[in-house]
């Protein structure tokens, strides 16, 4: 499938050069002089690097279209993460280093979307919101508010985030998983 730079979106996959890339980031720009062209940022799906590109507008290029597959977070062993396919069952094993920044929100039964590209498999996108406990923090003091400031909360993943003052041991806690901030208590 064909894809030209006025179609470019973040989240969308692209094959260059025999790799595929996610855009990050794209910005189209018209300078006084000269043709118009889109600053991007991609991201290659396998390694995870980062590439600042620059294409002319209205270049075409080859959109590459992932498989993703609902499966469940089973368990880690050392530094392998099992997870099994809702429909047949299968297992599929991921390396923490395929998984990158998600194993920090990885928490055992999640239901998690597993891409694949012609049956190579690429990574996990998690969902949204994950709902997890905290299992160490700072007491509050008396007369914070939920406006007061903020403290780093370790998570029952071992993820550290910053959540407000009035967050206890042992209260759930609601993470956006795209930029690992607290959203609200659960």
């Amino acid at each position: 499938m064909i894809i030209s730079t006025a179609d470019f979106r973040n989240g969308v996959t692209i094959e260059l050069d025999g790799k595929l890339y996610e855009i990050v980031y794209f910005q189209h720009v018209k300078p006084g002089k000269g043709g118009a062209f889109v600053r991007t940022k991609l991201k290659e799906l396998k390694s995870g690097c980062v590439l600042d590109k620059t294409f002319r507008a209205g270049e075409k290029l080859t959109r590459a279209v992932l498989d993703e597959r609902e499966m469940q977070y089973l368990y880690r062993q050392d530094n392998l993460f099992y997870f099994m396919n809702m429909e047949n069952y299968e297992q599929v094993v991921i390396s923490e280093k395929q998984l990158g920044e998600n194993v920090k929100f990885l928490k055992e039964n999640i239901i998690v979307a597993v891409l694949m590209h012609n049956e190579n498999l690429l990574g996990v996108k998690l969902p949204l919101f994950v709902e997890l406990k905290v299992t160490m923090t700072e007491p509050g003091v008396r007369g914070d508010t939920a406006s007061g400031g903020s403290k780093p909360v370790t998570l029952e993943t071992g993820a550290v985030i910053q959540a407000p003052l009035f967050i206890n041991n042992g209260d759930l806690v609601r993470v956006d998983t795209r930029t690992g901030k607290y959203v609200e208590r659960a």
